[in-house]
């Protein structure tokens, strides 16, 4: 069984910073990516992070490697991990899904979340297009379009035009089939509220173009915010159950203010751990973990 300072479980932007940081303080780091798809792989790109803004996932992928590849310090294992157990001399037993085992000191969560999309006709085609879940992530890209935004808090609702000023001057809002609790009247800042379960998205190849409700309304939009519900991926929901790694709600990793999980010696960054998920935000929690697996490694 090879051994490691750290295995970092998540080759995403907070996986590799973290793996960064690690490989320039002389630490034998493994990484694992199963090498599929991010979540975000039908979006314009990675935006964000000044020197690398628009290019590819895989791109970045690439770029991140070519620079830790120079230090010689991180592996890369392209599958992902099933189990993470302790280890009866200490440290964890790291299990991938071929059944291969390796030995680390320290294990870093970068897993991120399940996006659990809703059964809409077309939200699959338009997702992390025209149907996105952060406007500083994507608004640039739908700037001057008309938006609709998809909420049931009574307070986003009536906040909405003015929240989204930024990147449409044209904001609706769809709350549902009976709206939040007590009902929502149009916005205080001018937003109108539309009630009724969406059934279909009219596109052309991701491209938005309306949104069709279950009544039969067709109402034309070229952009909607939606957040759909998040859910742990199976690894993290099993640390929870058999490691005993607390969540926030259903879905989150917990987490103190240094990046540490309930367990020790398991940290967390990035989209696990917060529902405020972007690139850059994920860059700088990688590099905060990393660093406080030093500072603790180097403390005992």
């Amino acid at each position: 069984m090879q051994h490691y300072d750290v295995a970092i479980i998540g080759g995403g932007p907070a996986g590799l910073t973290a793996a960064m940081t690690l490989s320039r303080s002389m630490r034998r780091t493994v990484v694992f990516d199963s090498g599929g798809p991010p979540r975000n792989a039908a979006s314009h790109g990675v935006h964000g992070i000044v020197g690398l803004d628009g290019v590819s996932h895989a791109e970045y992928r690439r770029r991140a490697w070519a620079d830790l590849d120079a230090y010689g310090m991180a592996e890369l294992r392209e599958e992902g991990v099933v189990d993470v157990a302790h280890a009866a001399e200490g440290g964890f037993d790291v299990t991938a899904e071929s059944g291969a085992r390796v030995w680390a000191r320290r294990v870093l969560l970068a897993t991120g979340v399940v996006d659990v999309h809703p059964e809409v006709e077309g939200f699959g085609e338009c997702w992390g297009r025209t149907v996105v879940h952060c406007p500083l992530c994507a608004g640039w890209e739908n700037r001057d379009r008309a938006w609709g935004v998809v909420t049931s808090d009574p307070e986003f609702a009536r906040k909405s035009a003015t929240g989204f000023a930024a990147w449409s001057d044209n904001v609706i809002v769809f709350t549902g089939e009976a709206g939040p609790a007590g009902g929502v009247p149009d916005g205080d800042d001018g937003a109108e509220v539309i009630e009724g379960e969406i059934r279909r998205l009219h596109h052309t190849d991701g491209d938005l173009r309306a949104v069709e409700l279950d009544d039969g309304r067709v109402i034309a939009r070229q952009t909607l915010f939606w957040q759909p519900d998040q859910r742990p991926v199976p690894l993290v929901a099993r640390l929870a159950k058999c490691l005993g790694l607390a969540l926030n709600g259903d879905c989150y990793v917990k987490v103190d203010e240094y990046h540490r999980t309930s367990v020790p010696g398991v940290y967390a960054a990035g989209d696990l751990t917060t529902e405020e998920q972007s690139a850059a935000e994920s860059v700088a929690a990688g590099s905060a973990a990393a660093f406080q697996i030093v500072t603790d490694e180097t403390s005992r």
